[in-house]
């Protein structure tokens, strides 16, 4: 897994702790424990809590575009999707699918 600078990138100078710790232990340690979960299991996770929770901006744009990256197939997030929406709600899943759509285009 390639080093993540994202949170230096975007709130280094302004939250420097906070992005060493999105940087380092969100990613650096936790996302790099495939032993324990491949890296689609856990893209699939991520989407999959964003989604619960009602964040559809960016950064679930980014963790779609990290699951196609991860091996997360366009059928397999269309099915992801479409079973959320059951158990989160359909205008949740609606929104999942508008980002969903502009990744796998």
């Amino acid at each position: 897994m390639k080093k993540q600078t994202a949170g230096r990138d975007a709130l280094g100078e302004f939250a420097p702790k906070f992005a060493q710790l999105n940087d380092d232990v969100l990613f650096g340690e936790i996302w790099s424990r495939e032993e324990e979960l491949s890296l689609k299991e856990r893209s699939i996770i991520t989407v999959t809590a964003l989604i619960t929770k009602g964040i559809f901006d960016n950064s679930l744009k980014y963790h779609i575009m990290n699951a196609k990256n991860n091996g997360v197939s366009k059928e397999e997030m269309v099915e992801i999707l479409t079973h959320l929406a059951f158990y989160v709600g359909w205008p949740n899943a609606w929104a999942g699918f508008s980002l969903a759509k502009e990744v796998y285009k």
